[in-house]
This record gives structure tokens, C-alpha cells and sequence, in this order.
């Protein structure tokens, strides 16, 4: 009997989705894209309405072998990719190539991966879109075009390796422009003035100079600030105004993709991978579950609408956790943004049932985490303004006027969900949303205030000056960054992730205290693209095309009249940078002469950026770095420690493996030291070298505690003479070398996972992917168990011998401890 085929994009989508169908489904998963544009060419004919040249992925040919296997007995095919431009698009490749005279092909289309969503949609099943499909090829060409067109010209001009993309040069613009804005800063000085004041009940209280007979007032000089400090020595203070007033915080609206990039406490990349997670299903097998649950809808949506179920659900439930008072007399709405897609919903729980404390025990803590953001904000969304009573207090000293403000909650409202009631534990961990919360003015100063009227005599008890400077705006963050691109209209938030992926994997970007600095081979990038294509980075010329790719969706336009526009001027634009360029390759001249032999000095770009050099190369090998071409390694205050064995500064260097410091004596000095990733997203300097009282078993010299790529380790002294490293044991002997001396030992491979093999490596080549246990196999007798944890049966002891299938499941101690 034929059954009907149906085409998810992940595994474990389709997992989620066959425990709601009978046996006349098939659910297969493609992993994604399918076909795709050649990577050895442009793929894309200029010349013919921009008809594209697709073919089947290298890696996807099983895929595509069994995708058609499994639709040659189907009549009915249908395809239930992902709800957006990407998925419609997968969808159109698969129904090319699984379609036929025979089978029909329906698009499914659900919101959330839950039984009465899936039922639903196989009840009302559509045609691919292909307008939708229209404007993600018409995207796709475009990022073609621009990245291998462009990209040539840069390895032709500067170096191989390097890549430009019509989105990601602009958000690269965006991190330069930024950090030029730094650079040009003056700092200016100011001063705030505060007087502690005693009013006739406690408490004391600060206020905060706001004016001089009646004009707001700024201090921007210590002279200034004495010259007020004396006129307020012996004069009188007074209340001469207070004004208390209700306020209210509205609910915030639930989160759409870039909002909740911008919330969580994790990078854009994770923040998404986690919520895939949660949209496609998680196992709750002690809910009485059968199968995975998806959790949230889905995940890539720029639309607040919620559906009407849903909102009938969240209401009951703020009923039943919170009370009637907090719930409004109808469902709050919100308005979406005039450019939004809105093709599905919000970002939310699938179900009231699943609360984040009852699936705690089923989630990671990162997903936990995530998951009970986007359910906090959820009910919250739903919920009644919080309110507070806010009092103003003004008071007045000679002809100077002192402001407080005092801010008393009232009813907590929709902020009840982070914890802020009358004994609730409040959750650090989760933000508030951006904005709420705030206080209004920052020139004011809150406090708790003591009863105060109009005329009511107080009493000087200090006065306090503050010197301070302005700021210079501050670096992009992650989530900044995503709010800037979405402020534009520049990408959407399902590409937010790989914009930030890339322009840190090409180095034109680092990463420093979670914040991004543009690298010298950035900013060089940005500026020539800028002069030879300044509509592709040009913020206005982006998002005017993102609202064209909007509009062939609409129908307005259409993809080849899109793609027309854009390359006519292209094309010129590609031929003029091919002539006027700056070719870095030839190196460009600074106007300096070589030190040592008198040549010009020029500027050339390396494998590991810019950096300055003789033009006599290679009779001169004079060469320096870029002034300031490496960013500061610390995060804090400390200063880069001098090298420890001639007592010169240390420099920030880059290698083949990033970062390091080397000593400025090079090459008479050669001590370097390891640049190490802080939790903040910064870098600080490991420690140096630190010479052992043990001695190296195979030489005799002395061991060291060093810093290498995957952490500290113990090494010979005499390296490379000597190799001999030290090695966490795990008390067995090597069954292959114990004659030699050889012991299993904890080991790790180049790309840092842990594995076990023989301390006499290279000359045995024993190893081991699982943990060894000292432990015979009651079954064979084998000297040692292995331990193995799987999804299916946990943590487990097994013997490693194929030919026994001993196995028993028990809680392992923790072998951190």
C-alpha cells in the first residue's frame, strides 16, 4: 500500500512529527537545503533573466537518494519545511525533484510542532508559495553576485582567503564607523553636585543639583563647581515642591526573533541553536509523554501576533498562578511593525502545561534558561501594567534648585512574572525587558524618601562634588548589534547569526569584553569596499533592497526586474574597483624610509593582516606591525607584565592560532605567552612558564607547567629535544606496551576532544575513545570496563571487548570531583 510521504527539514522534527501520524505516513528529514548554487562558479546566468544553475549538495546525495527511494511508492507528497522564505524555498527544491506526473505535492504549513497544530495543517494542506520561494532565490543571487564577484577582486588586490557579502560588509561598516566615532571622541568634563539633606523624620536623603534661578545649570570645571559650593555654605534649604503622581509600565509585547537575540544571555548563534531545540521537541518521559514535546513555536518571526487559543490559554493560567486582579478585562494586542512578514505568530509556549519548573528536569540548564525567558515574557505580555507611585521633590538653597525622585511600587503587575512580588524570590537571571524598569531621566537621582511637604525647613548634612567625563559611544555588543541591523532593516533575524559568524571567522572583527572591535584587515576591507561600492555597504541602499525582496513576495515586483536594477550599476561599479583599487599586494608607500637600509617603508597585508615592510624585500628584512593593529588583550586594569626573562614589554602578536604575546626583544628573546578567552568574552595573558621541582622520567631535566592550546599542561624543559608530557593516568597499564613501561593515559586530539591511548606514544599506538575503569569484566575476564553514557540507556559500564556484550547501567561518580 502507497503512503504519503512527508518531508521535514531535521531529524528531530521528524521524530516529533511521526508519533502524531498513522501508518500511511512516512516522515523523512532532508537536513536542509538540498540543492544549491555550485561552489566552484558563479552558478547564475547575467545574461539570461538571472537563471540559476542549481545542483544537489555533494553532501546531501544519500539524502537525496533516499528522499527519492522513499517517493517512488508516494502519490501524495508533503512538504513541511520550516514556515518561512528558507523553508518555502527547500520546499520548492524538493518538490523539483521528487515531483512527478504521479505524485501531487502539498505544502504544510503549523506554527508549533504540537498534534492539534500537525492535524490541523494536513486538514487545510497548500501550494508552495512561490512568490516567497521568488524572494529568497532573488536574495540568494544577490548574496552571490556581491560575495563572488567582489571576493575575487579582494584576493587580487590584498590577499586570498578574504570575502565580502552584501550583508555582512554592512554590518562590518557599521562596527567601523563605530569605532572611528571612538577614536575621534574628546572627552568633556563635568561635575554633578549632591547634598545629603535631613528633612523632620528620617530618613536623610540625597538631591541632586538640577538649576540656577530657573535655568537648567551645567558644571563643567572645578572652579565653577567651588564657586556654587560657597554660595550654598551658609544659605537655607527649603522644600519648595513635591509632586506625587501614579505611573504605569505597560505589559512588553512577546518576543519576536531579533528581540529575543537581544535578551538572552547568550550569543546570537547559540540563542538559536537552543531554540531549535525547544521548537523541534524535547523528550518528557515523566509527564507521561510519549515522544517529543516542541515546546515554543517557531522560532524565526518578526510578527507579535498571538492566536486567539493561545490567548484564552495564557489568560487561565495568569487566573489560576496569579489572581484576577493581574489579569486585564480583555486580551492585550500589540501592533507589529509596518515591514514585518508576519507569517506566523510570536514567539511562545506551545501549552500552559508545560511549565518551565515541570520541565526543568528534562532540559539543560541553557535550554531551561531560554525557555523560561520566552515563557516569562509570554505571560507577562498578557498581564495588567505594573504601577508606582512617584514622588518629585524639589528643593531650593540661594538660587540653586535640587531635585530628587522617589519611586514607591504600587501593584506589580506583568512584572510579577520575574519575580517581584510580595515574597517571590526574584530571578537574576532573567532581564527584565529592555527598557522597562528604567528610570526615565538619568540627571535625576531616586531614593527612598521620608514624608515631605511644600515649606518644610531641612538641614545640610554634606555637600558632594563629582568630577566626571562623557563617554565616547560604546562598541557593539552581540545584541546591539542585532538591534542596530534590525533598526535599519538590514538582513533579517534568521541571518543575524551567520552575519556576526563571519566577520569574526575572517578576522576583520574581534571580540574584546564581549564587545566588537574592528581588526586593521577589517577596517582595511570596509575601506576600500566603501570607495569602490558605496551603495552595497550604504545602510539606506540594504535596506531599500530588503524592501524589494518584501515586495516580490507581495507581488509588487518581481525577481528579475529586482535583479536587473541592482546589476546595472554593479557591474560598472565592479569594472571602475578592478582599475582603481589600491593594489595592497605591490604594498602601498607611507612616506617613511627603512630604518636599516634606507628603502621605502610600505604598507602590505599578510596572512595575519597588515603590517609595515621595507620595499627592498629580500635583501631588507625589515618589518614592523601596524601601529595599533592588534587590540588590547585585558579587560580590566591590569597592565601586560614585562617579559619574564629580559624585562621587556610584552606585545600583542597574531600566529596561525591567534592571538599571543611575544616579547619586544625578539629575536634575541623568544618567550611568548598564550592569550586566554575570559568569560567575558575578552583576552588576558596566561601565566608565564612555571618551572617544577619534578623531574622529566625520560631525561632528567625539570618539567614546566605550560599554557597550550586546549589549557595547562606538564612538559619537559629540553622540548623539542626532549617531548616527553605528563599525563593524567588512569592507573592502567597499556595492554599493548606494559613490558615498556606504557600506561593508559588521558590525552586530547587536535580539535581538543579527550580520548585515552598509551603514554608511550608515538612508538604504541593503543587508544581508547571511552573512559577505561579499573575493572575486570565479570563476563571474560577482561582487564578493564569502559564507560559509555547514551541518550538511550545513560551512563553505562561495558566491557571493550567486541566479542563480550557485558553492559550494566549505574550512576558513575562524578569524575571532576
Amino acid at each position: 500500500m502507497a503512503k504519503s510521504l512527508v518531508v521535514v527539514e531535521s531529524p528531530a522534527k521528524a521524530k516529533t512529527i511521526n508519533k502524531y501520524l498513522g501508518r500511511d505516513y512516512k516522515v523523512v528529514a532532508s537536513m536542509g537545503h538540498i540543492r544549491d548554487l555550485p561552489k566552484s562558479r558563479l552558478g547564475v546566468d547575467v545574461d539570461n533573466d538571472f537563471e540559476e544553475q542549481y545542483e544537489g549538495i555533494l553532501s546531501r546525495k544519500k539524502v537525496i537518494r533516499e528522499l527519492k527511494d522513499a517517493a517512488k511508492t508516494a502519490t501524495d507528497i508533503y512538504v513541511a519545511t520550516d514556515p518561512d522564505r528558507e523553508g518555502e524555498a527547500i520546499g520548492w527544491h524538493i518538490a523539483q525533484e521528487l515531483g512527478g506526473k504521479k505524485r501531487k505535492i502539498h505544502r504544510l504549513l503549523f506554527n508549533e510542532i504540537t498534534k492539534k497544530a500537525i492535524l490541523e495543517a494536513f486538514k487545510h494542506p497548500k501550494k508552495i508559495d512561490v512568490r516567497m520561494v521568488d524572494a529568497q532565490r532573488a536574495r540568494r543571487v544577490l548574496d552571490r553576485l556581491v560575495g563572488y564577484k567582489i571576493s575575487p577582486l579582494l584576493w587580487d588586490k590584498v590577499r586570498r582567503g578574504l570575502s565580502a557579502g552584501r550583508v555582512q560588509s554592512v554590518a562590518l561598516k557599521l562596527i567601523c564607523d563605530r569605532e572611528a566615532e571612538i577614536e575621534k571622541f574628546v572627552p568633556e568634563e563635568y561635575w554633578n553636585l549632591f547634598a545629603r539633606l535631613a528633612g523632620p523624620q528620617p530618613p536623610e536623603f540625597e538631591a541632586k543639583l538640577l538649576k540656577k534661578s530657573g535655568e537648567t545649570i551645567r558644571v563643567t570645571s572645578e572652579a565653577q563647581s567651588n564657586a556654587i559650593l560657597r554660595d550654598l555654605a551658609t544659605s537655607a534649604w527649603v522644600v519648595t515642591s513635591v509632586t506625587t503622581k501614579e505611573r504605569k509600565r505597560q505589559a512588553p509585547p512577546p518576543f519576536i526573533t531579533s528581540k529575543l537575540q537581544q535578551t538572552a544571555r547568550f550569543p546570537v548563534k547559540k540563542t538559536m541553536m537552543l531554540a531549535q531545540q525547544l521548537y523541534e521537541g524535547i523528550e518528557l518521559p515523566g509527564l507521561g509523554v510519549d515522544g517529543p514535546i516542541g515546546l515554543i513555536t517557531y522560532m524565526r518571526t518578526d510578527s507579535v501576533r498571538v492566536s486567539e487559543d493561545a490567548l484564552v490559554a495564557v489568560r487561565g493560567q495568569i487566573r489560576r498562578v496569579f489572581g484576577e486582579e493581574y489579569l486585564p478585562a480583555k486580551a492585550n494586542y500589540f501592533k507589529t511593525k509596518a515591514d514585518a512578514q508576519d507569517a506566523h505568530e510570536a514567539i511562545r509556549p506551545t501549552s500552559m502545561q508545560y511549565d518551565p519548573e515541570t520541565v526543568r528536569p528534562y532540559l539543560s540548564q541553557d535550554q531551561f534558561s531560554l525557555y523560561r525567558l520566552i515563557w516569562n515574557r509570554f505571560l507577562a505580555s498578557q498581564m495588567m501594567p505594573a504601577t508606582f507611585d512617584e514622588t518629585i521633590v524639589d528643593v531650593t538653597s540661594a538660587a540653586y534648585v535640587f531635585r530628587v525622585k522617589g519611586t514607591v511600587p504600587k501593584f506589580a503587575g506583568w512584572m510579577a512574572t520575574y519575580g517581584l512580588t510580595p515574597g517571590g524570590a526574584e530571578q537574576q537571571d532573567q532581564p527584565l525587558p529592555s527598557g522597562e524598569g528604567a528610570a526615565e531621566d538619568d540627571d535625576e537621582v531616586s531614593g527612598v524618601l521620608p514624608p515631605l511637604s511644600e515649606g518644610d525647613p531641612l538641614e545640610l548634612r554634606q555637600l558632594r562634588p563629582e568630577q566626571k567625563f562623557t563617554l565616547p559611544p560604546p562598541r557593539f555588543t552581540e545584541a546591539t548589534l542585532v538591534k542596530e541591523l534590525e533598526e535599519n532593516g538590514i538582513g533579517r533575524p534568521s541571518t543575524y547569526a551567520s552575519i556576526i559568524g563571519v566577520i569574526q571567522d575572517r578576522d576583520y572583527v574581534n571580540k574584546l569584553g564581549g564587545k566588537f572591535k574592528p581588526s586593521p584587515l577589517g577596517r582595511m576591507i570596509s575601506d576600500l569596499l566603501a570607495k569602490s561600492f558605496d551603495d552595497i555597504i550604504d545602510v539606506e541602499y540594504t535596506r531599500s533592497l530588503e524592501e524589494d525582496l518584501d515586495k516580490i513576495e507581495q507581488g509588487e515586483t518581481d525577481y528579475v526586474r529586482t535583479l536587473g536594477a541592482f546589476y546595472k550599476k554593479f557591474k560598472k561599479d565592479l569594472a571602475r574597483a578592478g582599475k582603481e583599487m589600491i593594489d595592497l599586494k605591490k604594498g602601498v608607500d607611507i612616506g617613511e624610509a627603512c630604518d636599516k637600509c634606507g628603502s621605502p617603508m610600505l604598507k602590505r597585508v599578510g596572512k595575519f593582516g597588515p603590517f609595515i615592510a621595507c620595499s627592498a624585500y629580500p635583501d631588507c628584512t625589515n618589518t614592523r606591525e601596524v601601529e595599533g593593529a592588534e587590540p588590547e588583550p585585558e579587560t580590566g586594569d591590569e597592565e601586560i607584565e614585562p617579559c619574564e626573562n629580559c624585562g621587556k614589554p610584552m606585545a600583542v602578536k597574531r600566529g596561525r592560532f591567534g592571538q599571543f604575546l611575544a616579547c619586544t626583544g625578539y629575536p634575541e628573546c623568544k618567550t611568548t605567552r598564550k592569550l586566554i578567552a575570559t568569560k567575558q568574552g575578552g583576552l588576558r595573558a596566561a601565566k608565564p612558564d612555571q618551572i617544577l621541582d619534578e623531574l622529566c622520567p625520560r631525561c632528567g631535566s625539570s618539567l614546566v607547567l605550560k599554557q597550550g592550546r586546549f589549557g595547562e599542561f606538564t612538559a619537559c624543559t629540553k622540548y623539542p629535544e626532549c617531548r616527553y608530557v605528563k599525563h593524567k593516568t588512569t592507573g592502567l597499564k597499556c595492554p599493548k606496551d606494559a613490558d615498556k613501561g606504557g600506561e593508559v593515559v588521558e590525552r586530547k586530539s587536535k580539535r581538543g576532544k579527550v580520548f585515552f591511548g598509551c603514554s608511550n606514544y608515538p612508538d604504541c599506538d593503543f587508544v581508547l575513545w571511552n573512559r577505561p575503569v579499573l575493572e575486570k569484566c565479570p563476563k571474560c575476564d577482561a582487564p578493564y570496563l569502559v564507560e559509555k553514557t547514551t541518550k538511550k540507556f545513560g551512563r553505562q559500564l561495558r566491557c571493550n571487548n567486541e566479542e563480550c556484550d557485558y553492559a550494566r547501567s549505574e550512576a558513575l561518580p562524578d569524575t571532576a570531583a
